[in-house]
């Protein structure tokens, strides 16, 4: 189970001040992180490193991350808002 502590400073670290990124994000932290396992808690982490503009150019799919890793917890991220 993830402590209180590390969601609430996840919140935190996924509010960018881009709407964009934000409503993607947030939702995600709160809703999917608890439920992660391990190995993909740490890629959200990693993530969140990420510059803010290189991550709007991946949610928009604008581009993709060279991480192979990084573009998965993207694609991941953006199943869970749009329709298959």
């Amino acid at each position: 189970m993830v402590e209180d502590v590390e969601l609430n400073r996840l919140f935190w670290h996924s509010r960018r001040g881009m709407l964009e990124l934000d409503v993607l994000l947030v939702p995600f932290v709160k809703d999917v992180y608890p439920h992660l396992n391990q190995v993909d808690r740490d890629l959200y982490v990693r993530l969140l490193t990420c510059e803010d503009q290189d991550m709007f150019g991946w949610f928009m799919q604008r581009a993709e991350s060279e991480d192979p890793e990084l573009q998965r917890m993207v694609r991941m991220i953006l199943d869970r808002v749009q329709p298959k």
